[in-house]
């Protein structure tokens, strides 16, 4: 089974399984389409995070993907820039690219297939060209003028007689099928699978990559804060990252059991939620598949809470996850919510320790952020990007299992590189410039991602993966999923076609990093008179329209049966669940 935001990519990933292939091939050739199918979400210079478990091998894994900010990022740098916040665009915020190398451990490790075998479908597509759906259209549109008069070497590839590209049309990538032929070709220098794939990947971050990467990143381009800039990386950065795998973050919530990135990313965010909720357990309900007034309060409620957490603790450092996922400070927690809408920013004291803010946050309240549809990313006229990324999943038959989040290096994020066909990320604005934080900025340090994967046990046994694009909204939409499912009894799709809202009470972790306290985006589908009570408890609504929030996908396997299952968001008539 397979499942992801866009039908290609899921296509693709069944034809490997068709081929013989097992999960992780299908996923890796999957996440390589991602990249052409939908290039204002993800491309080769970002970045993979995912969850997974093997056949023989039980326990959740971490296939950290995300790389590091360069060795000049420095906050000195940046004060001498006069910056007070990474800019949301151009060079300046890249980080490593870690897409490649992530996708090529797991598949050296844990998949059959040939580098060629799994990289063959998106070269193919990028050569003959992928039929652009409407938003790539709308991304190009809103960032004309700046690829216009800035960025020409993006115009030259996305604008087509100077203007944005008809949906629908194809669109080719001659020089990203260069880059991939070229790394093919110095892979199969080598013999045997395994070498052929380590050497692929030296040839990206010791090779021709790395040294363009630097070479490009010298330049000045325009970003989103309105001036020109050069980058900082290098391929000294390139050659000294490289994927790895980590400890899952795993969580017993009564005969289920949830598992989450670590502390570097907003993950236990969905953690926190659930924990607080379990409290008010007896309060929650659904009502024909419509989740009632005070079970989205309730979570609402708990979403501030713990996303307050992420604040103040999350980052690429010692986070104090034991502290923040106790019994005992859950419940102090917990204690905090009322019938009424919080409009504070509450961290807590975990274990006795002080929180910290970061001292800007009261200037970015309100502050807007860019245009563009709710539920997507939110692309500003400079290229800045609210909102992101992929999502897939994939079980076979064996029980490999594994949901991940692609993102980073879309089309908006910088200036097109035109000896390689893509661009690097922007995952450098996650960082705070202010020192002291667990987030703040430091050389070869990861920033606190929002990209957030899921999986489930039941009774211990790996059961669900699944996952949604959407930034900061990623945990509270995997969060609706979670209780239609689990609380409200309904299928898989079901679930995700079900009802779903978010909250903005908290700051943003993309430029300019605004927040709004008491705002409760919401699905018209909760009802009326659900939304006018929520209003009387002081929330202020946003109402979305009917099908407009997430963009979740899912798979499962029944452990007793080994039934396999799959499901994916109906919203945006894009994404797509397929298997046999």
């Amino acid at each position: 089974m397979v499942a992801s935001t866009h039908w290609l990519a899921s296509a693709t990933g069944m034809a490997v399984l068709e081929d013989g292939g097992n999960a992780f091939d299908a996923a890796v050739a999957a996440g390589f389409v991602l990249q052409v199918a939908e290039p204002h979400l993800n491309g080769p210079g970002g970045q993979v995070p995912a969850i997974f478990v093997t056949a023989t091998d039980r326990t959740p894994r971490v296939l950290a993907g995300q790389g590091v900010s360069p060795a000049a990022a420095t906050p000195e740098h940046f004060a001498g820039l006069g910056l007070d916040l990474i800019p949301g665009s151009g060079l300046l915020p890249a980080t490593v690219p870690g897409a490649w190398d992530g996708w090529l451990l797991l598949l050296r490790d844990h998949g059959t297939k040939s580098l060629r075998e799994v990289l063959k479908y998106a070269i193919s597509y990028a050569r003959n060209g992928v039929p652009l759906i409407d938003r790539v259209s709308q991304t190009v549109e809103t960032v004309a003028d700046l690829f216009t008069d800035h960025w020409t070497t993006s115009a030259d590839l996305w604008l087509v007689d100077g203007k944005p590209p008809v949906p629908g049309t194809l669109h080719r990538n001659p020089a990203l099928v260069n880059t991939w032929e070229r790394l093919l070709s110095e892979a199969e220098a080598v013999n045997g699978r395994e070498a052929q794939i380590d050497a692929g990947r030296r040839a990206w971050s010791h090779g021709f990559v790395a040294e363009y990467v630097e070479t490009f990143s010298k330049q000045a381009f325009r970003d989103a804060s309105g001036r020109d800039h050069a980058g900082l990386l290098t391929g000294d950065d390139l050659a000294n990252w490289e994927a790895t795998y980590e400890d899952a973050l795993i969580t017993d919530l009564g005969d289920w059991s949830i598992v989450k990135l670590g502390g570097w990313t907003q993950g236990p965010a969905l953690t926190q939620q659930l924990l607080l909720l379990e409290g008010f357990r007896d309060e929650l309900s659904y009502v024909d598949g419509v989740p009632t007034a005070r079970t989205v309060h309730l979570a609402t409620e708990c979403a501030k809470l713990a996303f307050a957490d992420r604040e103040a603790w999350y980052g690429d450092t010692d986070v104090p996850l034991d502290a923040l996922l106790s019994v005992e400070y859950t419940a102090l927690r917990r204690a905090l919510i009322t019938d009424e809408a919080s409009n504070e920013l509450r961290p807590g004291f975990p274990g006795g320790l002080m929180p910290r803010l970061p001292a800007i946050l009261d200037q970015l309240r309100g502050i807007q952020g860019g245009s563009g549809a709710t539920g997507e990313p939110t692309i500003g006229p400079q290229g800045e990007t609210r909102g992101d990324t992929v999502h897939l999943d994939v079980v076979d038959a064996a029980g490999n299992m594994i949901s991940a989040t692609p993102s980073g290096g879309w089309l908006q994020s910088s200036p097109t590189m035109p000896d390689l066909g893509f661009c690097l990320d922007s995952r450098g604005q996650m960082f705070w410039l202010e020192q002291g934080l667990p987030n703040s900025l430091a050389p070869r340090k990861r920033p606190r991602i929002t990209l957030s994967p899921s999986m489930a046990l039941h009774e211990g046994e790996p059961t669900i993966a699944f996952g949604t694009p959407g930034g900061d909204q990623q945990d509270q939409w995997q969060l609706c999923f979670w209780l239609a499912h689990t609380l409200g009894g309904l299928n898989l799709q079901e679930a995700i076609d079900a009802p779903a809202w978010h909250t903005t009470a908290f700051p943003s972790s993309f430029y300019p990093r605004s927040w709004t306290p008491r705002e409760l985006v919401v699905e018209s589908r909760l009802g009326q008179s659900t939304m006018d009570e929520l209003a009387e408890r002081g929330h202020q609504l946003v109402n979305a329209g009917p099908w407009a929030l997430g963009r979740l996908s899912a798979v499962s396997r029944d452990p007793a049966s080994g039934i396999l299952r799959a499901a994916a968001n109906a919203r945006g008539m894009q994404g797509y669940a397929v298997g046999r």
